[in-house]
């Protein structure tokens, strides 16, 4: 529905740009002589309709609320979701947790505390590429509660609780081994050391992760070996997983180590 409004003006002045209008009350406007009809010059006399549109007033009312809503869905309403946490890999001294993609929404994210039977033992206050951590120096065979809490502008947020056991000696499925250099003529190779893996229920991986427990080689060098270097992973002769399944538990590493280290005096 419409309302219009018709009032008479007088053309005055008028040049290319704008038109002097006086109402019969003398009151004086200037309007765009482009929107004039056709042939008015000064003196002529037009009438000038203002219409109100009430119909798209309502359109366009309820078209801005319904953004205000949809921007109170998106950023009012919508808040970080718990993170969602899960173990990884363990080991008889060592565990990895990694955690879903955190759901932020519109909230700053400020840090991740990881605790371990309550009580805080790291801190992130940066997003890594990894949502993963690898904490180590636990006790062999003992039991663990571990959660992690994120810190945001909108507060704070806490996992499910996780319980894990630590292996016992005897367990050999927590090794995960990565293969480095081997000699032509190496005893034994790869592919026997592969079927060893698959008997103690262990594993390998192709190149080097969080995860890797070991590095299996017979020579120096590769990028593997490097990144093992790097992260202070044991670098292994292949007679250590032979040792770890002969005697049925897990073997110390150091007496099998490619480059022997030095003795602590």
């Amino acid at each position: 529905m419409a309302t219009s409004t018709s009032v008479q003006f007088t053309v005055g002045k008028l040049d290319a740009g704008m038109a002097i209008l006086l109402t019969e009350d003398h009151h004086l406007i200037e309007f765009p002589s482009l929107l004039l009809p056709p042939g008015v010059t000064s003196g002529s006399i037009v009438n000038i309709g203002v219409n109100r549109n009430y119909d798209q007033e309502a359109r366009q009312r309820n078209e801005f609320w319904e953004l205000q809503e949809a921007i109170l869905e998106e950023f009012g309403r919508k808040a970080p979701e718990p993170p969602k946490l899960h173990v990884k890999h363990i080991t008889q001294t060592s565990v990895i947790l990694e955690w879903e993609p955190l759901v932020l929404c519109t909230a700053t994210f400020k840090s991740l505390e990881i605790f371990r039977n309550g009580t805080r033992v790291s801190q992130q206050t940066s997003l890594g590429p990894n949502n993963s951590v690898k904490l180590s120096g636990l006790q062999l065979d003992t039991e663990y509660e571990f959660h992690i809490t994120i810190k945001t502008t909108a507060g704070s947020f806490t996992s499910n609780k996780i319980k894990i056991r630590t292996h016992d000696l005897e367990n050999l499925t927590g090794i995960n081994v990565c293969f480095g250099y081997f000699s032509d003529d190496a005893t034994p190779n790869k592919q026997e050391l592969k079927e060893v893996l698959k008997r103690i229920g262990a594993r390998y991986s192709d190149h080097v992760g969080n995860d890797t427990t070991h590095l299996l080689c017979n020579e120096k060098g590769g990028a593997n070996y490097q990144k093992a270097l790097d992260n202070s992973i044991p670098i292994v002769k292949p007679e250590w997983l032979i040792a770890c399944e002969n005697a049925g538990k897990m073997q110390a590493a150091l007496p099998y180590y490619l480059v022997a280290q030095p003795e602590e005096k």
